[in-house]
């Protein structure tokens, strides 16, 4: 027979075993029923028996509860940076190194796809490749003077929008190139430099022989103006002003107390001073 006070103290033993089962079971898959997603980073869930990546969804940063054999991933989605150094080939076939860096991040609502198609090891796999296959194409189509002196811009934009549309489609952010350096071999540089240096000479000749003409110019409209304005006043002056003139200057003469001898000279009224005048 059995025992009625067994199956007593077997039900209240098997709800607390449970408890505890559960309580024990807890502990041991805490680790691996939550996670943590830090600021600046999203979240890929790996569902293990429900259909692989989730590409429909980014977790958000803070605390998330997860089925302990499922595995979410964690991905860095602030601007991060690389930079690289390498050495290309100019339009001449020249060697230049250029050293220059990048900004990018991956694309919040595709990093699913992301994790899906590349992995957590996109930089290696994407970035890198599509940086150095774009510089290497702008940088061919220039030469080494064009490279050193007049497009350095124009190559920073080119690689940045021959760049950015190979990571659009492989779910990459690209904010920003930067080119920090090029550098050309020694002689090419010392030749590029010696021609800048004569080229700048022939625009300050040309500078100053401009400069030199316009003030003859400007010297030759003075002298006219002058002769004009000499021609005008010569024209002007009459024997009547003349001895108008010659009036005003005896009558002052004569007001002198300086001694004097003043003559009037016949025919044009001009006076003419004689003795000394003190």
């Amino acid at each position: 027979m059995n025992n009625p006070n067994q199956e007593i103290n077997f039900k209240r033993v098997l709800p607390i075993a449970i408890v505890l089962g559960a309580l024990l079971t807890l502990i041991i898959f805490w680790n691996r029923m939550t996670v943590t997603i830090p600021a600046g980073h999203g979240g890929v869930l790996f569902k293990l028996f429900g259909g692989g990546v989730v590409t429909d969804m980014t977790y958000n940063e803070g605390f998330h509860f997860i089925a302990p054999w499922n595995t979410m991933y964690i991905y860095e989605t602030r601007q991060q940076e690389v930079a690289e150094e390498m050495n290309v080939l100019s339009s001449n076939g020249l060697e230049i190194s250029v050293d220059f860096s990048a900004w990018y991040q991956p694309q919040w609502e595709e990093l699913g796809y992301l994790h899906a198609r590349i992995g957590t090891d996109y930089l290696r796999r994407v970035v890198v490749p599509s940086l150095r296959s774009a510089a290497r194409s702008v940088i061919g189509r220039y030469t080494p003077e064009q490279i050193y002196s007049t497009k350095r811009d124009a190559i920073q934009f080119e690689i940045f929008e021959e760049t950015k549309k190979l990571l659009d489609e492989k779910y990459v952010q690209l904010n920003q190139v930067l080119i920090r350096s090029i550098t050309l071999p020694n002689t090419i540089k010392s030749a590029i430099e010696s021609k800048l240096k004569q080229e700048q000479e022939a625009l300050e000749y040309v500078f100053k022989l401009e400069k030199a003409e316009q003030e003859a110019e400007r010297q030759r409209i003075d002298a006219e103006g002058k002769a004009r304005a000499n021609t005008i006043l010569s024209a002007s002056i009459t024997d009547k002003i003349l001895r108008e003139k010659g009036i005003e200057a005896t009558l002052k003469l004569a007001e002198s107390p300086n001694s004097k001898v003043v003559v009037i000279v016949s025919g044009d009224g001009l006076p003419i001073i004689l003795g000394d005048i003190k």
